[in-house]
């Protein structure tokens, strides 16, 4: 297509379409609707393949975050996922936190078996210094070339030895680190510059608005904030979208490329719903989730208990009625005071009242250690408040927790502070010793998830391990509940 510049030459401009994917998190089943099918890995597939077929100049990129979230995933280690996505067939992707759940290594030999490129630019080894991952890839289109710069979030490092790898800490640091490989490749004639994110909707505009207009990065696919955008959000000229989570949507750019200038000169950008109305089934992808779930089935089908209803977790920064069962549980269990539950470790927003081994696994996946550590009130208040801080009350990817029933706490935003604090009834007490248990990921980050040194518990006694195994204690304790209702109770209130 060529149009009139305002300088009187023609300039030249080609047609692009960019589809993007994040944070599908293993969701390759569709869900049941009265009105048909939504999502599911089948008919994602089955729309990627009709945009491909109708128009060549076609892309997909996935955001991070492929791995983790469905028994499919987890039984195999990724491996079954990786052969889905094998199928999916990405032009490129970038890795999320989550695509180190399984360990470092096992990422590695992940990285491997996919038969698309694994963008990262900053997960490196210190000494010397080495990326373990491609920073980028440039893919060519009718005579364009895409340039794909992946970033991850610095959540990466957490439970992994930072003797040996590091990460960029902030968006500074990966400002600079795009900034290198812009300037490093401008003798190339990039016409799109696309930076495939994994660190949050709320970072992507930080990140946005450091980077140098010369460097020429015209867009931001992100993720890890599972958010959901009416319209990509422009900041210092740069676009930046995100397609929610899961495969019930997905983000599409149509873009007018400039090949003179090496810019964007018109786009639209849809977050289309992924719909059996509209999406045709991929049946090569239906027959290889199949085979997966015929062997995960057998093993995960029996019922653990039975509740008086479908309970959900409808969002990760509040009290939830999954959260206040799954803590009460572990702190009866346990015989602590206090159970403090990771919120971003419950990865389903319901479960039905017939709960089933594989529905549990899928719905709170990490299988961690738990230990018990001794509080004082004084200190335990102090680990609370600095969950409530500034970041996470403005919208900011950060720690939060469910908590176990004995505990009545009230915190006011406007003042920054608790209007109520009880345990058992009664005003905690600053100067009384509490046991909590915890999280092995969240003590081995105490500092990052609390705001000080676990060092400084230590003085009430050393913390010690009451389970190996978190999914143990939970597939033995839920089958003796018997009907159990679970209400929203108060434990936790921002006002």
């Amino acid at each position: 297509m060529i149009c009139q510049e305002e300088t009187g030459e023609m300039a030249e401009m080609k047609e692009l379409i960019l589809m993007h994917s994040n944070d599908l998190h293993g969701d390759f089943l569709a869900e049941e609707l009265d009105e048909g099918l939504l999502g599911g890995i089948s008919m994602l597939s089955g729309y990627v393949n009709t945009v491909r077929n109708e128009c060549e100049n076609a892309v997909y990129c996935i955001a991070g975050d492929m791995l983790q979230g469905s028994i499919i995933d987890s039984e195999f280690k990724g491996l079954s996922t990786i052969e889905i996505m094998n199928l999916l067939g990405p032009d490129v992707a970038s890795i999320g936190n989550h695509e180190v759940d399984y360990g470092l290594a096992h990422l590695l030999f992940l990285e491997r078996c996919a038969r698309f490129p694994i963008v990262c630019a900053n997960l490196f080894i210190k000494n010397p210094y080495t990326r373990l991952f491609q920073p980028h890839v440039i893919l060519e289109k009718d005579g364009m070339r895409i340039m794909f710069i992946g970033i991850i979030t610095s959540e990466i490092m957490h439970g992994m030895s930072k003797d040996v790898l590091s990460s960029f800490v902030d968006v500074e640091d990966a400002a600079r680190e795009v900034g290198k490989i812009c300037n490093a490749w401008r003798t190339t004639d990039i016409d799109l510059t696309v930076l495939l994110t994994h660190i949050g909707f709320e970072e992507d505009k930080k990140l946005a608005e450091l980077l140098d207009p010369d460097w020429g990065v015209d867009l931001i696919i992100g993720g890890h904030t599972h958010t959901i955008l009416e319209q990509p959000e422009m900041v210092n000229g740069i676009l930046i979208a995100q397609a929610g989570v899961g495969t019930s949507q997905i983000g599409r750019f149509d873009l007018t490329i400039n090949m003179d200038k090496n810019s964007i000169a018109d786009y639209k950008w849809q977050l289309i719903p992924i719909e059996s109305s509209v999406c045709p089934h991929d049946k090569e992808m239906m027959a290889t989730i199949r085979r997966f779930k015929d062997k995960t089935d057998k093993k995960y089908n029996r019922i653990i208990c039975t509740l008086a209803r479908s309970l959900t977790h409808p969002d990760r920064y509040q009290e939830t009625e999954l959260g206040n069962l799954l803590s009460e549980v572990l702190r009866e269990a346990l015989e602590v005071d206090i159970a403090l539950l990771g919120s971003g470790s419950i990865r389903k927003e319901s479960v039905p009242a017939v709960l089933t081994y594989g529905e549990l696994i899928e719905l709170f996946p990490y299988d961690d250690k738990m230990y018990r550590l001794k509080a004082t009130g004084a200190q335990f208040k102090r680990m609370v408040a600095y969950t409530l801080r500034d970041e996470m009350l403005q919208g900011v990817h950060t720690e939060f927790y469910q908590y176990s029933a004995d505990l009545r706490i009230t915190f006011d935003k406007a003042t920054k502070s608790f209007t109520r604090f009880d345990f058992r009834g009664e005003p905690m007490r600053d100067d009384t010793v509490y046991t909590v248990a915890l999280q092995e990921f969240h003590l081995s980050n105490f500092e990052h998830c609390f705001g000080f040194p676990v060092k400084e518990l230590t003085v009430n006694g050393r913390s010690r391990i009451l389970a190996t195994s978190v999914h143990d204690v939970l597939i033995e304790h839920l089958p003796l509940l018997t009907n159990k209702d679970q209400k929203i109770e108060g434990r936790m209130t921002i006002i």
